[in-house]
């Protein structure tokens, strides 16, 4: 295949990917046991299959796009500035960026899930210092939620990084049979 064949044929899979996450973004939904703007959804699993075919940079592509395209139709609670998309985009490039380079390195089942268990405890981790020092005071800042002290980081230990905990391991269950089903017509692309 022709170079700008490929890459034109990466660019328009890419971009159906982001449109199919974008999709699962807004199909969002709480979970009883979380503050209800903890919202559950199921869009890094196109990313990650980008990534796992064309790698990690096409996986941070449609978590981009996927939440351009968040921000443009759905708006953000800040007003001008999307801290929620910001947030999104930054989990789940770490989420998809983890598990494709893991699995890359490690080949077949066993580096997928391996590469979804390091990114989800990454993932997780990282988001709660992140949401402590920088996601919930650009919130307070912006919209004047004022969570401070004990409050804040007992809603980041006990709500927030179970949370993302929670978020990582379903993608994970969900995206393994996914995978098995790609994994014949992968075998030519990133991951075997």
């Amino acid at each position: 295949m022709q170079q700008s064949t490929k890459r034109l044929t990466t660019i328009v899979f890419v971009s159906l990917l982001s449109a199919m996450s974008f999709i699962l973004q807004i199909l969002d939904f709480p979970l009883p046991v979380f503050p209800a703007f903890l919202q559950i959804d199921f869009s890094e699993i196109p990313a990650l299959v980008a990534a796992l075919i064309y790698g990690p940079l096409a996986g941070i592509g449609v978590e981009f796009l996927k939440n351009i395209l968040h921000f443009l139709f759905q708006g953000s609670d800040t007003g001008a500035i999307p801290v929620g998309q910001i947030a999104n985009f930054f989990a789940g490039s770490i989420f998809v960026v983890i598990t494709s380079t893991i699995a890359n390195k490690m080949k077949g089942i066993k580096g997928l899930i391996t590469g979804l268990a390091v990114a989800t405890l990454t993932m997780s981790v990282i988001l709660a210092f992140a949401n402590y020092y920088i996601i919930l005071p650009a919130y307070s800042y912006l919209i004047n939620w004022t969570v401070e002290g004990a409050e804040k980081l007992n809603l980041v230990l006990y709500a927030i990084a179970p949370f993302n905990m929670l978020k990582g391991i379903l993608v994970a269950i969900l995206f393994v049979p996914i995978y098995l089903m790609l994994k014949p017509h992968l075998r030519h692309r990133v991951i075997v």
